[in-house]
């Protein structure tokens, strides 16, 4: 059961979330700058997973469990906080000279994937996200759970779609954004982006 103005209401409420600059934002630009178009994708892609992620697990009840726990919220909160002030401290104390250095936040090996799965995955605001807005979406009738989980699946897809432009964006200004000085700026202001949103995340109370 698709109500249709519900759903088009529901793409235009996560496609104004979606492009709201954010950790996700922040990482993407970075690596598509610095890495280059492949490992943005892969960056992209693993944040795109820890969101699938968290809509399976409100599907499952899990979010409700963070909505409703503190202890459990504030375990992964405060999880998800220490990963993102130490990985920010790293581009602002050790900023790389060149794109291609080995420091910093390097993409061999799949890193870029990891990094964006699990900024995504030790984020609780996420799940209790999910939990609070996406019911506001399910038509009457339907089966919450399910629907819910099309939800998350649509916003994925807007995500993606988002991260595609980005991507596309960033890629042409890639030489000029890799020579020394502009490497060591770019990596401390996302560094310093970083920080932000994890000592704002821990912070937090509990939606």
């Amino acid at each position: 059961m698709i109500d249709l103005p519900l759903l088009l209401a529901f793409i235009a409420a996560a496609s104004l979330l979606t492009v709201t600059p954010g950790v996700d934002t922040a990482i993407v630009l970075r690596t598509a700058t610095l890495e280059g178009r492949r490992q943005a994708v892969l960056a992209g892609a693993g944040i795109c997973l820890g969101c699938l992620a968290w809509g399976v697990a409100v599907s499952l009840g899990l979010g409700a469990l963070l909505q409703a726990s503190e202890l459990a919220y504030t375990v992964v909160k405060f999880a998800g906080a220490a990963y993102l002030i130490w990985l920010g401290s790293r581009l602002l104390f050790r900023p790389r000279a060149s794109f291609d250095t080995g420091t910093g936040m390097s993409g061999g090996h799949g890193q870029a994937f990891w990094r964006g799965l699990l900024t995504n995955l030790l984020n609780p605001k996420i799940g209790v996200f999910y939990v609070t807005f996406l019911p506001q979406f399910v038509p009457l009738g339907a089966d919450v759970a399910g629907y819910s989980f099309f939800l998350a699946c649509l916003h994925v897809l807007l995500t993606l779609a988002w991260f595609a432009v980005l991507i596309a964006a960033t890629i042409p200004l890639g030489k000029l954004l890799r020579r020394p000085a502009l490497t060591r700026a770019l990596d401390r202001v996302t560094g310093g982006v970083l920080v932000a949103f994890g000592v704002r995340l821990a912070t937090s109370s509990a939606p």
